[in-house]
């Protein structure tokens, strides 16, 4: 039995009937080079195999009573691999709108926390013969650095990759009792009764990161992002979601990384902000003040544990008031070097000691009162979307022998961020997943499509920039 971190836990508190705390990815496998196709019983077998290297998959959580203290993962006693790995067709055509509806449909169901939380979903019946796998699992279990360390063992290198060899039998998986009320609120006391303590100590912490801010951070502060333009997406969520993809290519991405002298993720960024700008002019809301998104951070050490959440996350301008892609690029350049300034200034922990305070019952009456009461539609957060940026393997990776194509995130939508992008680098090109509420935007795809225009306007610019320069 382990205990969770307070941010671990943060996002078991946050989860209400609207906002889902799970992220997911859908997986495009070819399994035409695969003897017997890609089979429902293998991957139960594979996953069987690989338990002993991914421990969380047979973590069941434990709540403390009255949600005083940390809750707790235990071994599942009960674990039943049937339960977690579910098969389905898409309908109709199986084209990628299909395949989107259905795997928005299979994210928006919140999972049963009495088993370990997460699913792994077989679409079968799509256009180009793929398969696709929609793996879901509770944020609380990993961040984006340890779904790829997760991810690395689930998928092999080769298409005939050796049998994973079995675990020692001094490391056999044994499985725990669960533990009762009385046990888990004795366990539990400490925590709440320290919480006037902690709460002063962490204060004090954060009260001197801001103090860094004030002394050290002059020149963050005047390229930081201020005020955040309302949009349509940054209103109050319903349960309701829906999804989009593409893939772009990594190289092109690069080569405009190049010309103008920036970082991959500013070109992402860019990316996102040309495909945004153009969806908000088509609504005719297009503000005159730049979007402002959250940027996730690892700020996991080396030596960290390959499970939980170990993150911070910085602001930057998307510079969508600017037409030009080649201008707007550089305004976000500025932006996210201004951010890393600020963000090493106040601590990268700051975001951990803040939600280390609290005790979980607290943090979910916090986050209930602002979904219930609407506070979503007046008191927003200070950005208006997330984009989250993983690097994945710069190869070629397979599953049962079948190439993956493309992996596609799904992250998390709350109250005044409706609208969530994750991408992931992997073997010459970058996967975009686009997760909304589906009221706020039913139609993602121009966003997603749109992501290729934008960096294709990029593109075209880095050419003429290249050809410009004197030789």
């Amino acid at each position: 039995m382990q205990q969770l971190s307070g941010m671990d836990a943060a996002f078991l508190a946050a989860e209400t009937p609207t906002w889902q705390t799970h992220v997911a990815s859908v997986t495009l496998f070819d399994p035409s080079g695969v003897e017997g196709g890609y089979r429902v019983e293998r991957l139960k077998e594979t996953l069987r195999s690989r338990l002993h290297l991914i421990p969380p998959l047979r973590w069941r959580l434990v709540e403390t009573p009255l949600g005083l203290g940390l809750p707790y993962w235990i071994e599942d006693p009960d674990f039943d691999m049937d339960y977690h790995v579910r098969r389905i067709a898409v309908p109709s055509s199986g084209g990628r709108r299909e395949l989107a509806e259905l795997a928005s449909e299979i994210y928006r169901r919140r999972m049963d926390r009495r088993r370990p939380l997460w699913e792994w979903w077989v679409i079968e019946g799509l256009e180009d013969g793929c398969v696709a796998g929609l793996f879901k699992i509770h944020h609380a279990y990993m961040d984006g650095v340890t779904g790829v360390a997760m991810q690395d063992v689930l998928f092999d290198s080769e298409p005939d990759a050796p049998p994973v060899p079995p675990p020692p039998p001094d490391e056999r998986w044994t499985p725990e009792r669960v533990p009762g009320d009385f046990e888990l609120l004795a366990r539990s006391l400490p925590f709440f009764l320290g919480t006037p303590l902690r709460t002063l100590r962490n204060a004090a912490s954060m009260l001197g990161s801001l103090r860094g801010r004030s002394s050290g951070g002059e020149e963050a502060s005047a390229g930081m992002p201020m005020r955040v333009p309302p949009t349509s997406f940054n209103q109050v969520i319903t349960q309701h979601r829906s999804f989009a993809y593409t893939s772009v290519s990594l190289s092109d991405v690069k080569r405009v990384k190049n010309a103008f002298g920036t970082k991959v993720n500013d070109v992402v960024l860019a990316i996102c902000s040309g495909a945004l700008r153009s969806y908000l002019q088509r609504r005719g809301e297009l503000p005159a003040e730049s979007l402002i998104a959250s940027v996730p951070v690892n700020i996991r050490p080396d030596t960290s544990p390959a499970h939980g959440n170990q993150i911070s996350g910085m602001t930057a301008s998307l510079a969508t008031e600017i037409a030009d892609p080649v201008e707007r690029l550089r305004r976000i350049h500025a932006s996210t070097q201004a951010s890393k300034l600020m963000h090493e200034a106040m601590g990268a922990d700051m975001l951990t000691r803040l939600v280390d305070t609290p005790p979980p019952m607290l943090l979910s009456l916090a986050v209930r009162f602002y979904a219930s009461s609407q506070l979503g539609n007046r008191v927003r957060p200070p950005y208006n979307l997330v984009i989250s940026n993983v690097p994945g393997p710069p190869t070629t990776f397979y599953h049962l022998g079948a190439e993956v194509k493309g992996v596609y995130s799904m992250g998390i939508c709350f109250d005044g961020a409706g609208l969530y992008i994750g991408l992931m680098s992997h073997r010459g090109q970058i996967d975009f997943g686009l997760l909304a509420c589906r009221e706020l935007v039913p139609d993602p795809w121009f966003i997603a499509d749109g992501i290729e225009r934008s960096l294709g306007e990029l593109v075209t610019a880095a050419g003429a920039d290249e050809e410009s320069e004197p030789e």
